[in-house]
């Protein structure tokens, strides 16, 4: 029996490795999780919590308390990234005037300041994957801005995340562009996002994906469940910009959790569980927590995918709270209640992901697919120029991650036999020399 199950294992090992669908890793990979550091992300958290507030109302003459601060020094972080890397970043403020009154919590004009740092890409430099973290923080009211509100899991955590990520992947050469971003006025509506949204509509960059990282930092629950290696990712199923065509299609021919927000959600799951298996993410199939908004959803508005990265265990009494203590109960999000190594960690996935994508191949802009009332699956798509391969995934109709792989090499198309059509989702993804793969790319045609 011993025997049987070696030859058995060694069959599927030889037919693994002959259909080349193993997945490639490469070992930068794992030096860039080695080289994120959990004392310099716990520095940035406690210098930015040390801003005393950082509402987006708040002081911007100082240049040790309020918002202004705190964007001068992340700008200058940056830059001092930049000068060790030879200039290979490139760093400017972004900003929005936004009027008193355009909802209730902007209750004097008020200018949204982004802080953006740019790492071009060697091939493609106008396709841009974004890394977030919000600068702004508040108390229990949100039109309180002058009250101390450290906002050490929300969102400096996230913030820290982002600073800590240029450093690293500043060292490496991309053939797609980075982008590092601080954004403002996510507690007063978003602001930051919308803007910087709108301005990279207004330069046509084609952004291939948003990583929002919106509290990093904390694991113990509110419910007193305690872990340090759950995270969640929240992804919309289908863009908001869809038409009423699509819309009907889809109805038809399924997809309706295969939007390009989601592929990123499962590209991320995937790159983590190559590289960093100790971690468990899980992905939550929602735009965001249960009436509630983060920085990725303006990026969404306007039909860019995005994804937000958060701890899955948050507890409520250490989120927009005064800082206070009743009934034994210590209110406020301060530095005491912030895990530093895992924050350091929910950076490393981060990184990788971009790294990841960032050293892939564009995607196919065409994925045709066929075989109605036949019993196999036929797939077609555009041909990829830097593209080595191709890998064909498909899944149950009821499964959160693509289950199987057949690779491709020479062709732009592929009859999958004895699969029937009506039993599976299927998808796309270009595979690059170096062994990195873009997102999956649910089939947009039907082939006749």
């Amino acid at each position: 029996m011993k025997n049987y199950i070696s030859i058995l294992y060694c069959l599927v090992f030889t037919l693994l490795f002959s259909n080349n669908i193993i997945s490639q890793t490469d070992q930068k990979i794992y030096d860039i999780i080695d080289q994120v550091s959990e004392d310099r992300i716990k520095n940035d958290i406690s210098k930015l919590a040390g801003f005393g507030t950082r509402h987006t109302l708040s002081d911007t003459l100082s240049e040790t308390r309020g918002i202004g601060a705190a964007r001068r020094w992340i700008k200058k972080e940056f830059e001092k990234t930049a000068s060790e890397c030879n200039g290979c970043l490139n760093v400017f403020y972004q900003k929005n005037l936004v009027k008193k009154g355009e909802n209730k919590r902007i209750v004097k004009d008020v200018w949204i300041v982004n802080v953006v740092a740019v790492q071009k890409g060697t091939k493609y430099p106008n396709r841009y994957i974004v890394m977030s973290g919000d600068i702004d923080s508040r108390v229990s009211d949100p039109n309180n801005f002058t009250s101390d509100s450290p906002g050490a899991n929300d969102n400096a955590s996230g913030m820290a995340g982002t600073l800590e990520a240029a450093r690293v992947l500043s060292k490496y050469q991309f053939e797609n562009s980075i982008i590092y971003l601080g954004l403002s006025g996510e507690e007063q509506g978003l602001f930051g996002g919308k803007g910087f949204a709108a301005y990279a509509l207004e330069n046509n960059m084609e952004i291939i994906g948003v990583l929002n990282n919106d509290m990093i930092g904390n694991i113990k629950g509110v419910d007193g469940v305690i872990s340090n290696r759950d995270f969640r990712i929240f992804s919309e199923p289908v863009p908001y910009t869809e038409t009423e065509s699509q819309r009907k299609a889809r109805r038809f021919y399924g997809g309706e959790v295969d939007g390009i927000s989601r592929q990123l959600a499962r590209y991320t799951y995937k790159t983590t569980k190559t590289y960093m298996p100790e971690m468990n993410p899980n992905l939550i199939y929602r735009l965001d927590r249960f009436g509630r908004g983060g920085h990725h959803r303006p990026f969404n508005d306007v039909g860019f995918a995005g994804i937000r990265i958060m701890e899955s265990h948050e507890n409520y009494i250490q989120q927009h709270q005064d800082i206070r203590t009743e009934n034994g109960i210590e209110y406020g999000d301060v530095l005491a209640h912030v895990n530093f190594n895992y924050a350091a960690k929910l950076t490393a996935v981060n990184a990788i992901t971009m790294a990841s994508l960032a050293w892939s191949p564009p995607t196919p802009k065409t994925v045709g697919i066929g075989g109605i009332v036949e019993a196999s699956a036929k797939l077609k798509w555009d041909h990829v120029e830097s593209a080595k391969g191709y890998k064909v995934y498909w899944r149950e109709t009821t499964s959160s991650n693509w289950e199987y792989i057949r690779y491709v090499e020479g062709e732009t198309e592929i009859t999958l036999e004895g699969i029937v059509i009506d039993n599976y989702l299927f998808g796309v993804a270009t595979v690059g020399e170096n062994g990195h793969e873009s997102v999956v790319v649910f089939p947009n045609k039907i082939l006749r």
